[in-house]
């Protein structure tokens, strides 16, 4: 359904009187991946590293630097804007901040019939039904639909914006870390809901989250990043089990456990994060890496080949 490739979004940074760009922000660098339909891409990493950029670089809510996404073929970063209003109908995002992405002074009602209404989708009668339809999906009530946002709890809310996704009826969804404004408690029936309409309606997820037991729980395959690229990427199985990249295992290490074994093998990253404006120019994990060596700052490491759907950007990868 969805293959990016070489996915390129650099900010410019831009000084002096007359603005010249003297350098950029390197958030999504060469990224590639693939989505069949039905299935979930776990999109994993430390903050700031370019996971919601990706995300957003897909729908084209970011102007993408370069490369190609395609959806049923078709090139979404080339498309113009009269072709790219029918295609957000099957393409749609679930925000981080669910408060902040609803207009406080729109009733429920307006909120998630308005993509019905900019589609010119129905009668006034169908959208109604539509949207009552949805809000029940979601495990809301009818008495909801004549009410603000500020009255609903975050859970409700969040609630409420995959109900906005769902109306249109899409086939694919980034779900950009809907549940990390959440109460751990509310987190467990967002992440339900999520699974029971992927199901019930077929959907395509690319899960964004920092959260690596909600991913392992909820993904089918998973795509680790660092640093605005993707280093590794496996089944959720796979990468769980037999994690290949040095970054991975660090990650891996740090889900909070009672075994005391595997607390005494936790892997601890010295150093800070790169800039992004200014990478390391070979293998951008080395200067924070256990494992690295010589070769490592002189050359790029290969993607190499672990097993079947096992892939890992790493010089060591097989060792």
């Amino acid at each position: 359904m969805l293959q990016v490739k070489n996915l390129k979004t650099w900010f410019p940074i831009r000084r002096g009187l007359f603005q010249h760009t003297v350098g950029h922000v390197q958030a999504v660098d060469d990224v590639s991946f693939a989505l069949r339909a039905g299935e979930t891409l776990g999109l994993v990493g430390e903050s700031g590293c370019g996971k919601t950029t990706t995300g957003r670089s897909l729908l084209r809510l970011i102007p993408a630097t370069s490369g190609e996404v395609l959806f049923d073929g078709k090139d979404v970063l080339q498309m113009p804007e009269s072709e790219m209003k029918p295609l957000r109908r099957d393409m749609q995002i679930v925000f981080q901040d669910p408060y902040g992405s609803m207009n406080p002074r729109m009733t429920i009602r307006s909120i998630v019939e308005e993509g019905l209404i900019v589609q010119r989708i129905g009668t006034p009668r169908e959208r109604e039904a539509r949207v009552r339809e949805v809000i029940h999906k979601v495990g809301l009530e009818d008495s909801c639909l004549n009410r603000y946002p500020h009255e609903f709890s975050g859970g409700q809310r969040q609630r409420i914006c995959i109900a906005r996704a769902l109306v249109l009826q899409p086939r694919f969804m980034v779900l950009d870390e809907p549940i990390s404004a959440l109460d751990v408690s509310i987190q467990s029936q967002i992440i339900n809901l999520l699974v029971a309409l992927r199901e019930e309606m077929g959907l395509t997820y690319l899960f964004i989250s920092h959260d690596l037991s909600v991913v392992e729980y909820l993904s089918d395959r998973v795509a680790v990043m660092y640093l605005g690229q993707i280093i590794e990427t496996a089944s959720s199985e796979e990468l769980y089990a037999n994690p290949r990249h040095p970054y991975t295992q660090a990650l891996l290490s740090s889900i909070p456990t009672m075994d005391e074994t595997r607390r005494q093998k936790r892997i601890i990253l010295h150093g800070d994060v790169p800039s992004p404006v200014n990478p390391p120019p070979h293998c951008r994990f080395c200067p924070r890496c256990p494992k690295a060596q010589e070769i490592c700052r002189r050359e790029t490491p290969p993607v190499v080949q672990i097993s079947d759907g096992h892939t890992a950007k790493c010089h060591f990868a097989n060792q």
